[in-house]
């Protein structure tokens, strides 16, 4: 847990896969052909506080839907990256926006579409439903599945470390 605490005190920023992560990866789909997804509030609450706090968050998703960006818009974010098929290149644009690189990201998946991106980051991270060949490459292995809380786990965590969780912003939404 050690090298974990260490490489939290270095991230800087956040990136989330979106279903099997902030959701448990269902997915409801109405008569209509939409398709609907329900979100952890208390991720939401870690989400809003980490971006309050001037950590870059973006999401980038294979799923590609309304309801994810206006989510996502409602937490204040505004690197919502949908339907990507390929993730790399969402991620490098944010990087490139930021200033960042690789080794400062922790970043969350839960599937083969985040293995790329899992294997370069600072903190590698997924649910505990995550599937097998990614568990294998994480450094981080939430207790909790995917849409339970494990984003709110890491988000309370790393702002913890770097005394960043309880302040002024703490209580409000």
């Amino acid at each position: 847990m050690e090298l974990i605490h260490n490489k939290l005190k270095n991230i800087k920023a956040f990136v989330f896969d979106v279903d099997g992560v902030m959701t448990d990866g269902s997915v409801f789909a109405t008569e209509d052909g939409q398709f609907l997804r329900s979100f952890n509030i208390k991720d939401g609450y870690a989400i809003q506080h980490a971006n309050k706090m001037k950590y870059p968050i973006a999401i980038i998703s294979g799923g590609n839907s309304q309801g994810i960006i206006r989510r996502f818009q409602q937490l204040g974010l505004s690197d919502i990256h949908v339907g990507q098929q390929h993730k790399k290149a969402a991620f490098d644009a944010f990087l490139s926006k930021h200033n960042l690189s690789p080794d400062e990201i922790l970043y969350m998946g839960d599937d083969m579409p985040d293995y790329e991106l899992l294997k370069i980051v600072g903190l590698a991270a997924c649910p505990n439903d995550a599937a097998k060949d990614i568990k294998s490459i994480c450094q981080f292995i939430s207790q909790l599945n995917g849409g339970k809380g494990c984003v709110r786990e890491v988000i309370e965590m790393t702002l913890k470390i770097q005394n960043n969780w309880w302040n002024d912003h703490s209580h409000v939404w």
